[in-house]
C-alpha cells in the first residue's frame, strides 16, 4: 500500500488540481503514467480495484473495509439514504473517499419510479423520482432526458459519482419483471432514447451503465432463480442490442450485464458469467469501456454457483468482466490472486482492466 500511496504523489504532477477541491481534474493520462502507476501495484491491489461492494448499511465498518483493501467503489442502496441530511450523505461518502489511495467510485441505482434510491428519503432532495414512461407520456424523450441530467447534477452534488442507469431493455409484456423499468416504447425509439440519455447522465461527471446486456426481454427476474431466454441470437442483433449499439455509439462509460441465460450463445452459464457473451459485447458491439457484472448475490448467481460449486467471483473475472457487483471481496481476492499466479488468468488482462478503472477515475475527476 505505501508503495501505491509513493506512486500516487509522484504522478500527482501530471494532473492539474482545481484550487479549492480535492477533485483531480484530467480527461486524460498519458499511456506511460498508466503504466507506471498500474506496475507499482500489486497483483491484490489490482483485483480490489475491480470490486465495487454493496454498502454494508454500517458507515464507519464500511470505511474500515476501503481502507484496508483498497475496494474500487461502494454501492448504495435505500438504506444508506434514509435518516441523512444532504450534508450528513456528503460527509459519510466524503470520509470513504478520504481513505481511497486511488479515489472511489460511489454508484446507486437511480433509474426512476420503481427503481429510485432517492425515493428513500424524500427529505433528502425533496424531488419525485417518475419512471421514465411517466415522463415520456407527459413529455416525450426531452422531458426523460432533461430529468435524467437534473438528476446526475443532484447525485455528483451528494457524492456520487456512478448512476445504474438508463434501462436499455426492451419488453412487450406489461406483465414482465423488466416492463416497468423501460421506456415502454419499441426498440428503435429506446434506442434514440439511449443516445440521448447517456450523454445527459455522463455530462454531469456521473458514470452511466446500460442493462441488461444482452436484454432482458420477457425473461423471469434473477434476482429470485434462475432464468433463460432461448431466441436465436438473430432476435437479438435485430431488435435487443440497437440500445446497447446506440448507447455504445454515445461513448457510455460501462455496460452491465445480466444474469440471464442466452441459451443462442451459452446455454449453461449466465450471460454475466458467460465468456461468449463477453465476446460478443466487445467483439461485435465493439465496447472498449468497463464491463460490469450484476449483483453476484442476486438468487440466479446463488444457485448457479452452489450447483456447480464454484466461485462466482473468479467465474466473473475469467468471463471479462472488469467490475465484480459483490460482497465476495474477502474470498475472492485470493482467490482470483492464486488463478492468476497459476496461469488460469492472465495478469496482462488484470491489468487492463486497471487501466481502464483508472482511466475512468481520472475522467470523472476522482483520482487523487
Amino acid at each position: 500500500m505505501k508503495k501505491l500511496l509513493l506512486t500516487l504523489v509522484t504522478l500527482c504532477l501530471a494532473w492539474t488540481i482545481v484550487p479549492g477541491s480535492n477533485d483531480v481534474q484530467a480527461k486524460k493520462i498519458s499511456s506511460k503514467r498508466l503504466n507506471q502507476l498500474v506496475a507499482k501495484m500489486s497483483l491484490e491491489e489490482k483485483i480490489a480495484q475491480m470490486y465495487l461492494v454493496p454498502s454494508s448499511g454500517n458507515p464507519a465498518g464500511m470505511a474500515a473495509e476501503i481502507k484496508h483493501y483498497q475496494l474500487g467503489g461502494v454501492v448504495l442502496f435505500g438504506a444508506d439514504f434514509q435518516n441523512q441530511t444532504p450534508k450528513q450523505l456528503k460527509a459519510k461518502l466524503k470520509t470513504w473517499q478520504k481513505v481511497s489511495q486511488t479515489g472511489l467510485f460511489i454508484a446507486t441505482d437511480q433509474e426512476g419510479g420503481t427503481v429510485s434510491r432517492l425515493s428513500a428519503n424524500p427529505k433528502l432532495t425533496g424531488k419525485k423520482y417518475p419512471a421514465p414512461q411517466e415522463l415520456y407520456a407527459k413529455g416525450g424523450l426531452a422531458a426523460v432526458s432533461k430529468n435524467y441530467r437534473q438528476t446526475a447534477k443532484t447525485l455528483r452534488h451528494l457524492g456520487i459519482n456512478w448512476n445504474f442507469a438508463p434501462v436499455a431493455d426492451v419488453s412487450n409484456d406489461p406483465n414482465s419483471f423488466i416492463y416497468p423499468r423501460t421506456l415502454g416504447q419499441d426498440y428503435q425509439t429506446t434506442a434514440t432514447y439511449i443516445k440521448m440519455v447517456v450523454p445527459a447522465i455522463q455530462s454531469q461527471k456521473v458514470i452511466a451503465s446500460l442493462k441488461h446486456f444482452p436484454g432482458y426481454g420477457s425473461a423471469a427476474d434473477t434476482h429470485t432463480g434462475f432464468a433463460s431466454d432461448k431466441r436465436p441470437l438473430s432476435d437479438f442483433q435485430q431488435n435487443d442490442f440497437l440500445p446497447f449499439e446506440a448507447g455504445i455509439k454515445a461513448k457510455v462509460d460501462t455496460v452491465l450485464v445480466a444474469h440471464v441465460v442466452m441459451s443462442a450463445v451459452d446455454d449453461h452459464n449466465p450471460a454475466s458469467l458467460s465468456p461468449a457473451v463477453h465476446q460478443l459485447l466487445r467483439q461485435d458491439l465493439h465496447f472498449k469501456g468497463l464491463i460490469v457484472t450484476d449483483d453476484l448475490g442476486m438468487g440466479a448467481i446463488k444457485d448457479f454457483a452452489k450447483e456447480q460449486a464454484v466461485n462466482p467471483d473468479l467465474l466473473a473475472v475469467k468471463a471479462g468482466n472488469d467490475i465484480l457487483l459483490s460482497t465476495g471481496y474477502q474470498k475472492g481476492i485470493p482467490a482470483i490472486a492464486a488463478a492468476v499466479r497459476a496461469g488460469e488468468i492472465s495478469e496482462g488482462q488484470i491489468d487492463q482492466t486497471v487501466k481502464r478503472i483508472i482511466k475512468l477515475k481520472a475522467k470523472l475527476g476522482i483520482l487523487k
